[in-house]
């Protein structure tokens, strides 16, 4: 019997910390384990006892990457379970603050994290010393994400200007207009990276995925939409909870979240881009086409050519609500507490992001429930691990280890985030 162990201790270039196991035995791949050791972080347990109004701020400081995705769900959960509709000017602003943060974590994947894999350097470090022009380029989209942010939110990282009801103050428009010609900018530089990256030789990989994501009849999918899959499923999201469940497997810290029905599944911008192609823009469209994305595209390692086209649509989407911005009369709407139990999910740049609230007749948090994207995915992660394992088994250790912590970066997962619950069994015998 021939037996292999390939273990990577610690992997670099992820959001968090986590390593990966596995062990094979005569040519094929029995386990295959992407662990995440990081502590629980407890935020569900937190929030209970809080008044709803402080979960926007509690929950933004579960990311430092993605801070208003949680805030977007939570506001959302909380304001479907209290009744509340925001005016049309409210909703803009937030899928302007969306698309910030699309544009600032993006980047930050494409250019720091995953784009060195693919020209076989260490780190962005070597990537700014061989093409500084390029890392010049992800600077320019990550500073202006992090300003259309931070004009909106009042700070980079970890917002605090978004309230259940809207926000706590409104920017004049002559405040957003000089937006617009950081995100002309945005633009000029998202296509130049869409062209680069398109230049990269991506393996041959392509498994049967069911995608998921949130599928809106008239946008590209960011705050709100039912929760729609490549093989048929189409729900509103107050029904999630009927058709995914989470389950704790002993090697790791993050729960594992899988259709009821099939098991595994994807989410992310492969997912979005996927199911909700015709809502992209023409330019976006086009830019993909160019790249040479297919529809339906199913090679993960193309996520980041994905991930390119969305920086694309976010600084042009960005763009057009800028210029269209229409000052609200009043930056919230009056919010009234009650029992009741609220659900939502939006678009995190890794994915879908769910989230569910119960309430008393006070307005103080009963239960939370927080299903992060890289959760989603843990188990689909895995079985393409050992896919890919099984496929070059052939190679020397180094450059197996090397193509298996590049396929761990195409879902770009934020491993952090995903710490955020653990049911924990003692037997003592």
């Amino acid at each position: 019997m021939k037996s292999r162990r390939v273990q990577v201790d610690y992997l670099a270039r992820v959001e968090g910390e986590a390593r990966l196991v596995l062990k094979v035995r005569d040519g094929r791949v029995m386990v295959a384990e992407f662990a995440i050791f990081e502590p629980p972080r407890f935020f569900e347990a937190f929030l209970r006892g809080r008044d709803f109004r402080e979960a926007p701020d509690l929950t933004a400081r579960i990311c430092g990457i993605c801070p208003v995705a949680y805030q977007m769900s939570a506001v959302h959960a909380l304001e479907a379970a209290l009744g509340v509709e925001v005016p049309r000017p409210v909703r803009e602003l937030r899928r302007l603050l969306y698309c910030g943060e699309w544009l600032a974590s993006h980047a930050l994947h494409v250019f720091f994290l995953h784009a060195p894999d693919f020209l076989g350097l260490p780190d962005a470090l070597a990537l700014a010393r061989q093409q500084p022009d390029k890392l010049r380029l992800g600077q320019l989209l990550k500073r202006v994400g992090n300003v259309v942010v931070s004009r909106l939110s009042g700070r980079e990282t970890h917002p605090v200007n978004v309230r259940v009801g809207g926000f706590y103050r409104a920017p004049r428009r002559e405040e957003l207009l000089p937006l617009a010609e950081d995100l002309k900018q945005a633009m000029e530089a998202a296509q130049a990276a869409l062209r680069w990256v398109a230049g990269f030789e991506f393996p041959d990989f392509a498994p049967d995925y069911e995608f998921v994501a949130l599928s809106h009849p008239g946008e590209y999918p960011m705050n709100e939409g039912r929760v729609a899959s490549s093989r048929g499923l189409d729900i509103p999201v107050t029904a999630y909870e009927e058709h995914f469940m989470e389950e704790q497997l002993p090697h790791t810290h993050a729960l594992h979240s899988r259709l009821k029905a099939r098991g595994a599944y994807l989410v992310g911008p492969l997912a979005r881009y996927n199911l909700n192609f015709a809502r992209l823009s023409p330019t976006a469209q086009a830019a993909a086409r160019e790249a040479g994305l297919t529809l339906p595209e199913t090679n993960p390692f193309k996520s980041i050519l994905v991930r390119a086209v969305e920086m694309l649509y976010a600084a042009e989407e960005a763009l057009r609500l800028v210029m269209a911005y229409e000052e609200p009369e009043l930056p919230a709407v009056a919010v009234t507490p009650r029992a009741a139990v609220g659900m939502a999910a939006t678009e995190a740049p890794r994915g879908l992001l769910y989230h569910r609230y119960e309430l008393d007749a006070g307005g103080l948090i009963s239960a939370a429930k927080i299903v992060p994207p890289t959760s989603q995915n843990q188990k689909r992660l895995e079985e393409d691990l050992r896919e890919v394992a099984e496929r070059h088994l052939d190679l020397p250790q180094e450059e197996l280890t090397w193509r298996l912590e590049q396929t761990v970066r195409n879902y770009d997962p934020c491993i952090s985030c995903a710490t955020h619950f653990l049911r924990l069994h003692m037997d003592r015998g």
